[in-house]
């Protein structure tokens, strides 16, 4: 073929396709690794780069393995299966240091170890597409493919947490039968074991034969299911009996309920690690005031009371508030506030909480950063701060407005395995005053 070239592959983006350059162009070449010798064939050319299918691999690198799932290569779940989980932690690791030092032109005085947890096994919340293949008597249920709309068609998912990981296919049978396949597409799943909950997005009223099937379905494996008919507040157990669902952090003596909509971290043990990680970080005294910033239903907030004087948690999403203070009361905590304010504006400058003085700051916002708050924390008395980052450019762009602009120096940071086999790269940064 024409297009057909052997290329070797320098970098790995981050969508976890392997970079290689051909006449000076960045070509994307899927299931390729840096330091792999690759035979291509560009599939699709851009303006600053082309995109490749992966024909051969000529010289492989060190770390290249046989994926654990059969459907890698067509899933679009999973784009790391191909390399030893040590090595994806090393590749985002450099990943992380490289956005820091190129977007915020700052370097961490340290790097901290990769904080790691299961590979397999490890979601305990995601959401499925469901696609009706009223022809073959059955739906698909999963991930999207890789670099399409369409649906994988896999028959389990080893990311997914038992049960649900080895339900894919039986679950496909089961809305196939259902007189409403074709108004279903999708499943939100909640895990927090023993509960298993399974949420169907419905489109139109499901029939009495619909709700028998589910309610055998449900009993046979250990699942319950839910069904929302328009925005998550409308989400209803099938019938009215539903198990809470819970969560434990044991070193700090707290349990968490959460909705099976709400916003949990997806990894459970890497979860309880990254706490007691993250409260390690900011060096609480007992004496501490302490302000969590994108708090939601108490994940830090809790915890933190355990160890600090007062903590003072601000969340935009008032249900996440109200779930929030229903924890802090169930674990009997009384020196931790919740406060609902939009953190991505600055309509909350004159609120009281925000004119308060905080010892210690922890900030765990979404993909879209902090960058509304960095003032609040460049004018308190703070010393110190923990950031949790699901998204590291916008993490190296506010690590340089904290350190260029605010005098902050970054401490350390490093990178957590939330979400192995992925090229999801959740990271912990530690700033102090200097």
């Amino acid at each position: 073929m024409l297009d057909e070239h052997t290329a070797w592959v320098t970098d790995i983006d981050h969508e976890g396709r392997g970079v290689a350059r051909i006449d000076g162009k960045a070509v994307f070449v899927s299931g390729a690794l840096p330091g792999e010798e690759v035979r291509l064939r560009r599939v699709r050319r851009r303006q600053r780069h082309d995109e490749a299918q992966l024909l051969e691999v000529l010289v492989a690198a060190p770390g290249r393995v046989t994926p654990p799932c059969t459907a890698f290569g067509r899933c679009g779940g999973c784009a790391l299966q191909h390399l030893q989980p040590a090595a994806q932690l090393t590749l985002k690791s450099q990943a992380l240091v490289q956005e820091l030092e190129r977007i915020g032109r700052v370097t961490p005085a340290s790097v901290l170890a990769p904080l790691t947890g299961p590979t397999q096994g490890y979601r305990r919340r995601a959401r499925l597409g469901v696609k009706n293949l009223m022809r073959q008597g059955r739906a698909l249920i999963g991930f999207r493919e890789r670099d399409s709309a369409l649906l994988a068609d896999v028959q389990r998912c080893e990311v997914l947490a038992e049960p649900v990981g080895g339900l894919c296919e039986a679950l496909g049978q089961l809305i196939a039968s259902l007189s409403i396949a074709d108004r279903i597409p999708q499943i939100e799943v909640a895990i927090a074991s023993p509960v298993v909950v399974l949420v169907l997005r419905v489109l139109q009223p499901r029939s009495e034969a619909d709700c028998e099937r589910l309610r055998v379905f449900a009993k046979q494996n250990a699942v319950e299911f839910w069904l929302q008919s328009k925005g998550p507040s409308s989400a209803v157990p099938l019938d009215s009996a539903a198990s809470v669902l819970r969560y434990r952090l044991s070193e700090f003596d707290v349990t968490l309920e959460f909705g099976p909509l709400d916003f949990v971290q997806v990894n459970a043990e890497l979860n309880d690690r990254m706490v007691a990680r993250a409260i390690d970080l900011l060096q609480i005294e007992a004496t501490h005031s302490v302000l969590d910033l994108y708090c939601g239903l108490g994940n830090f907030t809790l915890p933190l009371a355990r160890r600090a004087a007062q903590v003072v948690g601000v969340e935009g999403e008032p249900a996440l508030i109200a779930r929030a203070r229903s924890n802090a009361a169930l674990n009997g905590i009384t020196n931790a506030q919740f406060v609902v304010a939009n953190l991505m504006s600055d309509t909350w400058a004159r609120e009281t909480w925000a004119k308060q003085r905080y010892d210690r700051v922890l900030l765990d916002p979404p993909r879209a950063g902090a960058a509304e708050v960095l003032g609040l924390l460049a004018h308190s008395h703070t010393e110190r701060i923990v950031y949790v980052s699901c998204h590291p450019a916008t993490l190296a762009r506010d690590a340089g407005v904290l350190v260029n602009t605010h005098n902050f120096c970054l401490e350390s940071a490093g990178v957590m395995d939330m979400f192995p086999h992925t090229a999801h790269v959740e990271s912990i940064a530690v700033f102090a005053r200097s």
